[in-house]
């Protein structure tokens, strides 16, 4: 791993350490939906440590956490429908858990699974970003109440992390 990838990778920790933390703070507000970005975040940030090749069992262990993470996202869509990003976002994460454990991804191209999650967080991160920049314009009354835009910018920092760890299978 070069000096600049090695850097990119422990900027990626921080971002998502950085957003769990401020996930941590909501939950009391938020209740479980703010818990599973949390979880999310610093799964993230362990998936991100540049460690080289991770051992079978580390990579199975991070599997199981987010499978629990999925688990919890259906038991989150009783609430509605838009928690369904967190069963995504889980579910993404499981599967790279599981890829980094049989030693796929890291040449050969993406799969057709990696595909299909790439373009759903690029569709994510877009869409997040313009959502950021309205709230932040002068149309502040065009969206129903929504999250501060701290929060905004948490999810999309979550989204771009999640969007730059497949991008490295």
């Amino acid at each position: 791993m070069s000096s600049a990838d090695s850097a990119s990778a422990w900027l990626l920790v921080v971002l998502c350490a950085a957003s769990g933390a401020y996930c941590l703070r909501q939950v009391r507000r938020s209740g479980g939906a703010a818990a599973g970005e949390a979880v999310m975040a610093f799964g993230m940030a362990l998936m991100a440590v540049p460690l080289g090749d991770r051992g079978g069992w580390q990579a199975l262990l991070l599997a199981a956490v987010f499978c629990g993470a999925a688990l919890h996202a259906v038991w989150l869509l009783r609430a509605g429908v838009h928690h369904a990003h967190h069963l995504v976002g889980s579910l993404a994460m499981a599967w790279m858990a599981l890829t980094a454990a049989a030693g796929y991804g890291h040449g050969g191209g993406p799969s057709l699974v990696t595909g299909l999650l790439l373009l759903y967080f690029a569709g994510y991160v877009l869409l997040g970003g313009t959502r950021l920049v309205a709230a932040a314009g002068p149309a502040q009354g065009a969206y129903p109440p929504a999250p501060t835009e701290l929060t905004r910018a948490c999810r999309l920092a979550m989204g771009m992390g999640m969007l730059a760890m497949l991008m490295m299978m």
